[in-house]
């Protein structure tokens, strides 16, 4: 049966969500991991496992090429995903996983604002507008000088921007080299990343911890994959608003497993962060024919 052009939305949504959850899901098992090693084993794991599904992916989808047109920038995306992993991870062993989720929704907005200076693209006065509302909605979540304030939440801030920088990084490169062949250097960059810092800390773990680190890996690599296709499928500015779907799975799962609710706070500044990035991620020809 041939596939039409109209059901291609409708599968990209479908993918994105599927992505969101197992990227939420990896982001649960990471905080469970938490109590039995170190942030930095817990991310060594899950890249372990990453760098032979990218293998396979570069096999199935870009022909076994491993070469990239410029290395350099390939090991500095890859750094700053796997500084972007780490920090968030730790976040996330000192603060509910909702509320962690919730400040790291500024990723996009951030985003906006670094293509202006690295890649000069025009953002208007709307966009702008929605950045700051987005930061204010950071600061409705952390309330920073009251005793609410969590300094966790200053690690996914740093975690946010290094994975913007990261996406930005990537624009940049884009139709130099096939993204199977830059998930791949992501991969092996984070893994000898990882490696390296395994001095730091290590705690040999029962079997039961390996074996939840595998199927971390497992999943945070299926939102990979899944990501990627969701992308192929359906434009950017579609697949936004059900990105922002993470907040409903990690504020059941942190339910679930932990015991821990989004507080009004946290909600509150959710919706707002939420609102200002769709605003900016509505396309401006959409928004002057309105």
């Amino acid at each position: 049966m041939s596939e039409t052009n109209s059901d291609r939305p409708v599968r990209g949504i479908l993918t994105i969500l599927g992505a969101v959850f197992c990227f939420t899901m990896s982001d649960a098992m990471a905080k469970w991991l938490g109590q039995a090693m170190p942030v930095t084993q817990i991310n060594w794991v899950r890249y372990l496992v990453f760098v032979p599904f990218a293998l396979v992916l570069v096999q199935r989808t870009a022909g076994g090429r491993i070469r990239v047109r410029n290395p350099a920038q390939q090991v500095v995306r890859g750094l700053l995903l796997a500084f972007s992993a780490l920090l968030f991870v730790a976040a996330i062993q000192l603060m509910p996983l909702a509320e962690a989720t919730s400040v790291g929704f500024i990723s996009p907005l951030l985003i906006t604002a670094l293509s202006v200076v690295v890649l000069g693209e025009v953002v208007r006065a709307r966009r702008w507008i929605a950045i700051a509302v987005g930061l204010l909605g950071v600061l409705v979540i952390v309330r920073p000088g009251t005793e609410a304030f969590r300094p966790a939440a200053l690690l996914v801030l740093g975690s946010s921007s290094s994975w913007a920088v990261a996406v930005v990084l990537t624009r940049r490169m884009s139709g130099h080299d096939p993204t199977a062949t830059t998930l791949l250097w992501s991969a092996v960059v984070g893994l000898a990343a990882m490696t390296l810092a395994l001095p730091f800390g290590w705690v040999w773990p029962r079997a039961v911890d390996w074996g939840l680190g595998v199927a971390l890996g497992l999943v945070a690599s299926g939102g990979q994959y899944l990501m990627v296709q969701a992308y192929r499928f359906a434009p950017a500015s579609l697949l936004a608003p059900f990105s922002y779907s993470s907040l409903l799975w990690s504020a059941t799962l942190g339910w679930l497993l932990f015991g821990a609710l989004p507080d009004v706070w946290t909600l509150a500044g959710a919706v707002v962060i939420v609102a200002a990035g769709l605003v900016a991620a509505r396309p401006e020809r959409a928004a002057a024919d309105s």
